[in-house]
């Protein structure tokens, strides 16, 4: 076996930038209008892979997060706890603050591989290195705020806080709260708080990729939760224990896994520095159970694996066809308290239906709308009294409309009940013959005997 300096800590803050570019950036992206993703209340509308959807299309977001969850489930059987110290928001943080402002910037951590040792006094410094981690926080906190209030509208409400009094409030409070996060609760938050740290241990198996101590070459440290030995008397361990003091949760790799372990490798880049200067590879290591009991390779597809990634693409194939089969009209219907109108119109009696229609155009575009009504089986029994003509809508904008729609002929003769008959409504774009929407309603025809009181049937 040869010596080999890894570089995890590298690519995990190669991974950071990547992910902090991706994630800032995002929301100023815009294709048609639309963003990648936007939850807006202030606008009643979701976008998803740049295709804007209303309210009314919210059933899209259980797929979201069912989509989010199994991706969660299906990396961590994989790879373990690599959300963790590879994605998670929180780890990200803890490193800027940490690692960046507190060691590299202000000198109040003497070194860097030393994450165990905590140093009294610098006052002065430890507040600096608050406000200025205050001063990120806003930005983070702001970077999560595009995704629900899109830039463009975010900068403008800043401007009238007044007018915007919750947007600053909750930006102002949850900059503060992800301040004590970060600063005090620190690495308390991944062992004692976050779920996930709980429920990730039923989700591994032998060849669930973990951080490993390889005892068979180290030599056995602890007995269960016991420490025998600071140095193993057998084993190519010698005791310098640079992987305790390089890990941010305060553990001891060499117990084996850990529920506080938060997969950052960082003690496994420490043990290959030591261990590289004998010419041997580091005893720590990326990888699974089985993998270093066998001397064989991760064996990354297995049945498991296998089948999460079934259930995602299901999912995900689910999702994109459903968000392909959106409106690009919405229309609700609602009647009106009266059940009908009869009125006198040239010594004929004629008997009206109204309705509020409530048309949305949830398309990136103008267009010209119109509608057709028709009751089954009877063409020509009725006609569109009110509105008259055809009206515009912008793209995004919703408009309430009183629709009258009468009876051209006799369409009953009963005289017992009211008559109910099913009407089809049919909307449309004018200028797009794709965009084409139907709703059933009912039309009220009265008996014959009311007819009768107010004058000849029709």
């Amino acid at each position: 076996m040869q010596g080999h300096i890894t570089n995890y800590t590298k690519k995990r803050y190669l991974m950071y930038l990547i992910i902090t570019i991706f994630i800032f950036i995002l929301p100023f992206i815009k294709i048609n209008g639309n963003h990648f993703f936007l939850l807006s209340f202030d606008h009643s509308k979701l976008n998803l892979f740049f295709v804007s959807f209303s309210t009314q299309e919210f059933y899209l977001m259980p797929f979201v997060l069912i989509l989010l969850f199994l991706s969660i489930f299906f990396i961590t059987t994989l790879g373990g706890r690599v959300w963790c110290a590879w994605s998670c928001p929180q780890t990200i943080f803890r490193v800027i603050y940490r690692d960046l402002i507190q060691t590299k910037l202000l000198k109040i951590r003497k070194n860097i591989n030393n994450k165990q040792k905590e140093y009294s006094g610098e006052y002065l410094k430890k507040s600096i290195a608050i406000i200025l981690f205050y001063f990120i926080s806003l930005i983070a906190v702001s970077n999560l705020l595009w995704y629900f209030v899109p830039p463009e509208d975010y900068f403008s409400y800043l401007q009238n806080p007044n007018e915007h009094f919750l947007l600053v409030g909750i930006l102002f409070f949850a900059s503060l709260l992800f301040t004590l996060d970060v600063t005090y609760l620190a690495e308390k938050f991944c062992v004692y708080v976050c779920p996930y740290a709980r429920i990730q241990s039923v989700m591994f198996d032998r060849d669930t990729m973990q951080v490993i101590y390889d005892e068979k070459r180290g030599g056995v440290i602890f007995d269960g939760k016991f420490k025998l030995h600071k140095k193993p008397p057998q084993g190519e361990c010698i005791g310098c224990e640079a992987c305790v003091s390089v890990c941010p949760t305060h553990i001891d790799i060499r117990a084996g896994m850990q529920l506080e372990c938060i997969n950052c490798l960082e003690c496994a880049d420490a043990c290959s520095k030591v261990q590289n200067k004998f010419n041997r590879p580091s005893l720590i290591n990326w990888t699974s159970v089985k993998a270093v009991e066998t001397h064989s390779k991760i064996k990354y597809f297995r049945f498991r694996t296998i089948a999460y990634l079934v259930v995602l693409l299901i999912v995900f194939t689910v999702l994109i066809f459903m968000s392909g089969k959106k409106e690009y009209m919405l229309l609700n219907i609602n009647r009106s308290s009266e059940l009908y109108q009869i009125s006198h119109i040239a010594d004929k009696v004629e008997i009206s239906n109204a309705y509020t229609f409530l048309f949305q155009n949830t398309d990136s575009k103008t267009h010209e709308y119109y509608f057709e009504a028709k009751i089954e089986g009877m063409d020509n029994s009725i006609e569109i009294v009110r509105p008259s003509k055809p009206f515009i809508l912008k793209a995004g904008e919703q408009v309430k409309k009183i629709v009258v729609i009468k009876a051209t002929k006799k369409l009953a003769d009963d005289d017992q009940k009211d008559i109910i008959f099913p009407l089809h409504i049919k909307a449309y774009a004018k200028d797009d013959k794709k965009i084409t929407i139907s709703r059933k309603t009912i039309f009220v025809y009265p008996k014959s005997t009311v007819l009768e009181k107010v004058g000849q049937g029709i």
